[in-house]
């Protein structure tokens, strides 16, 4: 008895791992990684593109299996706090999307694969920002 209620439990933890693994998922991709900046880009009340090269530095995001996202400039870690990501609607199509909130913000995230990350501002402004792996 005592066997198959360790079983129990071991096949319940792997079974809740799981599941909060695929809320991190899309599209074959996971949000769990590190991404390099790799250029931002204004909305239409405030056209602008921004890379490393013209601001001046380089900025990296991880986000951790356990919620957390580091952010660096220049290789230092600059913040460390928590993110979600929830199904919401996004301000400009009123559609339901995946969200993502950090650092006080919530971005649409509007392309996930195994190599690129792309979330966009979920306000009127829209500024789209580009990751790569």
């Amino acid at each position: 008895m005592k066997k198959q209620f360790l079983l129990l439990i071991v096949v319940s933890c792997l079974f809740s791992t799981a599941y909060s693994l695929e809320s991190t998922t899309m599209n074959s991709g996971s949000i769990v990684n590190t991404w390099i900046w790799e250029k931002s880009i204004g909305g239409s009340n405030n056209p602008y593109t921004a890379t490393p090269k013209t601001i001046g530095f380089n900025k990296k995001v991880v986000f951790t299996p356990n919620g957390r996202v580091i952010t660096y400039k220049n290789d230092i870690e600059i913040r460390n706090s928590t993110y979600q990501i929830e199904k919401g609607i996004g301000f400009s199509d009123q559609t339901e999307h995946d969200l993502i909130t950090f650092e006080g913000k919530t971005y649409i995230i509007e392309n996930l694969d195994n190599q690129n990350l792309t979330i966009v501002s979920n306000c009127q402004d829209a500024a789209r920002t580009i990751f790569k792996r």
